[in-house]
């Protein structure tokens, strides 16, 4: 046990400013699908995942790897395999419903992106400590997910462009990164240098306002 190390002291007024500061900075953010190949520093992957870690967990198990594909066959064999998972989909085990809700954001079975981005990191989320262990880690899904937000708001704030594609079931990533069993893909998180030409779809600028994400008592 150590006592709680109390935030700087500010008034309220300065803290309202830093978290509005924030909040315009985060409202830049949007997903990219067009990457360019200029490098990223390993440090800066480095420092994201690191950030991510800092999460909360259930029982503070902290419940998740994150494997950094940085190599060109590591990223090919991941397209390859992704890319048929998506057709797929697209051909029809999606549903035309939930292909519907996709189509305005220009999402298709290919991902160029894969192989173009200097990064891709998959995060695995550990359904147990080791085989060994009698008890599943406690909200596995969700513990992850929030380490997955520190880590795309570092990567923003690092000036870099990110992707969120959902890994369910893809457990080929098990082999391709090398990973037990015991551990599930939860989502490839794609970063990198947007490319020249990248845009932002029109339907992803679309932003529900405050009062119907909110309510107050």
């Amino acid at each position: 046990m150590r006592p709680w190390t109390p935030d700087i002291d500010l008034p309220d007024h300065e803290r309202i400013a830093h978290a509005a500061a924030f909040c315009e900075r985060m409202a830049t953010r949007h997903s990219c699908r067009s990457f360019s190949a200029d490098p990223v520093p390993r440090a800066i992957i480095e420092t994201a995942i690191a950030a991510a870690g800092t999460a909360p967990s259930g029982a503070n198990r902290q419940p998740w790897h994150f494997a950094a594909l940085s190599s060109p066959g590591a990223k090919t064999a991941l397209r390859v395999a992704v890319e048929e998972e998506e057709r797929n989909f697209y051909g029809g085990i999606g549903g035309s419903e939930w292909q519907g809700l996709l189509r305005n954001l220009g999402t298709t079975a290919d991902k160029p992106y894969l192989e173009i981005a200097p990064w891709i990191i998959v995060a695995f989320g550990q359904t147990k400590a080791s085989d060994t262990d009698r008890f599943p880690n406690p909200q596995l899904v969700e513990s992850v997910s929030l380490a997955c937000g520190l880590l795309l708001t570092t990567l923003h704030l690092a000036g870099l462009a990110t992707l969120v594609h959902t890994a369910t079931p893809a457990r080929f990533l098990n082999r391709l990164c090398r990973r037990p069993e015991l551990e599930r893909p939860i989502m490839l998180i794609v970063t990198g240098h947007p490319a020249p030409d990248a845009t932002v779809p029109a339907a992803a600028l679309e932003r529900k306002p405050l009062d119907q994400i909110a309510s107050w008592f």
